[in-house]
């Protein structure tokens, strides 16, 4: 299928996702054994591949109807695009961002902006999808660097804040500040995954994986397996190419991962590794030890949404937050004070994992 317009540059995708120029979008893989046939003749099996959102998909379908369901995926990746790709000039988020007032905002991106705020609230503010003016000046995106001193972040912070922008009661944009700009990379191809798996339930696929860059959602079970659908997590530390860290089974359920991959700096005193990451609050750089994290979450957007927070917050907070959460899991790979590599998972994402 023919590539479409992109929500983001993947030399971007750091930015916007809080972090230093070394995040990986695609830290999970499928694990997809190949069959010769279904196990419930009445299933038919349809798959669909191709290039989306700057990245590439893949779907699996099983279900009675045998309709080509290909034109209304490219419609739905078409849609999203118009709405809410900054690479697209003439996109409503691309209007916004430069000033245009006029743009009345669709349902969709009503709905990733209500979402947004959700996650922004729930993590103190370390979601936030206007921090990538910050994200150029420290030079960790395709934007101009700059000398950054204090002075230079208090000037560039009044353009970061997603409390700075309002919804008006007629569906338009208002900002507190003109040069604040939005960007939905960070949670926005979860969104497009759950606007997928809706199409694919209204066309009656009872069985389906939808996975967008590595991010998954899931309906129902693998019929020719007879089991739950199996995601492989990379291991953030693998040299010389992928590994999997991980496989986790998924039935109804939505997956999405983070990490800093392979991209630690080393402390030449202490010899403790690092990893750099923007916080929204301060606008300065500071340095993280969470290399990687996966969340399971009941829509893909807000597992998209959580993966990217959890990499700008710290640990001990990610853990009072999932502690609170109702349907939240997660796995997060990190390093000790001594540099070691650990491990925390919640006690439903463990029992996911497979055996």
């Amino acid at each position: 299928m023919k590539a479409l317009s992109k929500f983001r540059d993947p030399r971007r995708e750091a930015g916007f996702r809080h972090l230093a120029a070394s995040l990986c979008s695609a830290a999970v893989c499928l694990v997809l054994s190949a069959a010769s046939g279904c196990s419930a003749p009445e299933l038919k099996r349809q798959d669909y591949q191709g290039q989306a959102l700057g990245t590439t998909y893949a779907i699996t379908v099983f279900g009675a109807d045998r309709e080509d369901l290909g034109p209304q995926i490219d419609s739905v990746f078409a849609v999203l695009n118009q709405s809410m790709s900054t690479y697209l000039p003439g996109s409503d988020i691309s209007r916004i961002n430069e000033g245009d007032t006029t743009v009345v905002v669709d349902e969709m991106f009503r709905e990733v902006l209500a979402a947004s705020r959700e996650i922004h609230q729930a993590t103190g503010g370390r979601f936030d999808p206007t921090v990538g003016i910050l994200v150029d000046a420290w030079g960790f995106g395709p934007g101009e660097a700059m000398e950054m001193d204090s002075t230079t972040v208090d000037s560039l912070r009044q353009y970061v804040g997603l409390h700075k922008i309002t919804l008006t009661p007629g569906n338009r944009i208002r900002k507190e500040t003109p040069g604040i700009r939005l960007d939905f990379n960070a949670i926005a191809k979860g969104y497009a995954i759950d606007r997928l798996a809706l199409l694919l339930e209204q066309a009656g696929s009872e069985h389906f994986l939808v996975e967008v860059g590595g991010e998954v959602r899931t309906r129902g079970r693998q019929p020719e397996k007879g089991q739950p659908w199996r995601v492989g997590i990379d291991d953030p530390e693998a040299s010389g190419g992928r590994r999997i860290k991980q496989v986790v089974e998924l039935e109804d359920a939505s997956m999405a991962s983070s990490g800093n991959y392979r991209k630690f700096r080393e402390d030449p005193q202490t010899g403790r590794r690092y990893v750099h990451t923007i916080d929204p609050l301060t606008g300065f750089t500071r340095d993280s030890n969470i290399l990687a994290v996966s969340v399971i979450a009941p829509t893909c957007m807000v597992a998209d949404g959580y993966a990217t927070a959890f990499m700008a917050m710290d640990l001990e907070a990610s853990r009072e937050l999932l502690d609170n959460s109702g349907d939240l899991e997660a796995y997060i790979i990190y390093l000790d004070a001594e540099g070691n590599t650990r491990e925390f998972v919640t006690e439903g994402f463990r029992s996911r994992i497979a055996r």
